[in-house]
Parts: C-alpha cells; structure tokens; sequence
C-alpha cells in the first residue's frame, strides 16, 4: 500500500458492502504494530479493551479503565493515517447510562483523535448509538449470539457457529430485528459476534450497513476483524502452539533473543548495534 492513498470513510465502507468488497478490520495497542497494519492497507483498526488482558497482564478485560483506554487510543492513533480508527469503552461507560457513555465516547474523540465508537452489548442500549450519533460520533454496534440467547433457544453456544448449526427461526429473526434496530438507530458499522454461516447471511442481507464479524464469523460476513497480536502469533502462548497463524513472531522473538543472548555470552559483537556495520564477504 501506499501513503497517497486517501483515508478510509465510513461512506467508503459502506460503498464497500454495495460492491461485495470485503472489509479488513484488525484490533492494535500500540504504536508499532498500529504503523505495520495500516501501512498493510487494512480498512478499520480497533483499540479493544482485550489490551488489558493481552497487553498488560490484567486477568480479566473489567479491569480496564478508561484513563487506560485513552493512552493506548493515543498511541494507536500516532501510528494509523490510512484506516478509520475506532476504539472500545471500558466496562461501565456503557452501563452507567447515556450521560455518560456520551461523556466517554466525547473523550475519546477529543483526547485521542478516534473517528469511531464501538460499542459492545449495543443491542441493549440503543438509546446510547441514537445519543452518540447525534453528537456527531458514528457507532459501530456490537451485537450477536450469546450463551444467554443460544440457552433461551434451546441450543448449545459452542455449535451456534458451526456450519450445519440448527438454528431455530425465531432465534434468526430476533438477530436480523436486532441488527436493523441498530441501523434504525444509526449506527454505521455492525460487530455481529457468532454470526455463524445461518444466521450470518440473514443479517447482512436485511440492513443496508457493514456486518463484520470476529470470533464465530466467517466469510458470509461483509468483512473480518482479528487481533493483529493473533493473526501474526504474538503470545507467548503462541511459541509451542499448533494453532494456524500467518506467521509466528513469537517463536521468532524467542530465537532473535535467544542469539542476542549467546553473541553477549561469548563477548561478540551485537548486531543492530549503532554505528556497527555488517561484515563485508
């Protein structure tokens, strides 16, 4: 990609959905990794409140406060130029009610330059999107199926997503009456999280806005979004892992450092050292 290339909007997006083009969303905490995947062309980057678990060693995402939300925010937004950029609240904003998810969604955009809310739950508190979007905030609403609603229609959460799911038909259409709420309340992205290959295809056809989807989506969505920290394995968790990712930087880090080691331990010269030029062969 290159840096002559106008910023993502959200009537881009949207024109992206009209034309089948999928949309490429990926979540970043800082500023370096913000800089690779917006140089990578991606469309949205995500501040997620999973920072605090994955980042910063919290046990658990309530942990996360809105001072917190605002640093990584900042930082994110210093390294994207290209995509739309949108943040998280921290667990409470939201709850508290609309004075205040408004008085956080405000902070968000004056301290840390973001150009979108996500909300999550959003289809618990449309009154909220409706709040943010006439204070001139777009919205991307999150909403989906949860251990709740797959228990309410008598089917198990972990298959829900599965191809070949039985989902009931009053289940679909709670989800696709959900979703055009969300829209009728202006919302400009939806997050359907667990969508899976039934009711997935039933949403994205009844509203008019982008449906992307993370965790149980799938390419019947209008777009993906994953954590960047995911897609290129760095965790710790990744180096022995079998799981699939596009890459291993974690394994790679742990080698890099490794030999770091060694060269110190054996009075060698490191390499990258300032003012230290490679051998010539």
């Amino acid at each position: 990609m290159t840096a002559d290339q106008p910023a993502v909007t959200i009537p881009a997006l949207q024109q992206m959905k009209a034309d089948g083009r999928k949309i490429v969303g990926v979540v970043a905490w800082d500023y370096q990794i913000a800089r690779i995947v917006d140089r990578a062309g991606v469309d949205i980057v995500s501040v997620g409140d999973t920072v605090g678990v994955n980042l910063w060693g919290h046990a658990n995402p309530l942990e996360i406060t809105m001072d917190e939300m605002v640093i990584v925010a900042k930082a994110v937004r210093r390294g994207v130029k290209r995509a739309l950029l949108s943040a998280d609240f921290p667990y409470g904003p939201l709850q508290e009610g609309v004075g205040s998810a408004l008085k956080a969604a405000i902070r968000l955009v004056k301290e840390a330059g973001v150009d979108m809310i996500k909300l999550d739950g959003a289809a618990d508190f449309p009154e909220a999107v409706e709040a943010l979007v006439k204070a001139g905030i777009p919205v991307w609403a999150q909403f989906g199926i949860t251990p709740q609603t797959a228990l309410q229609y008598g089917i198990s959460y972990g298959e829900a997503a599965k191809p070949g799911a039985q989902v009931p038909p009053a289940m679909t259409a709670r989800l696709v009456e959900e979703a055009k709420r969300l829209e009728s309340a202006g919302a400009s992205l939806l997050d359907f999280t667990n969508s899976g290959p039934v009711v997935g295809p039933e949403v994205v056809r009844s509203v008019g806005i982008p449906v992307i989807g993370g965790f149980g989506g799938g390419p019947w969505l209008d777009g993906r979004v994953r954590m960047a920290h995911a897609a290129i394995g760095y965790a710790a968790t990744m180096i022995d892992s079998g799981i699939e990712t596009y890459a291993n930087v974690a394994r790679i880090a742990l080698d890099a450092i490794g030999a770091y080691a060694e060269d110190v331990r054996a009075a060698r010269q490191i390499k990258g050292a300032p003012g230290v030029a490679k051998p010539q062969p």
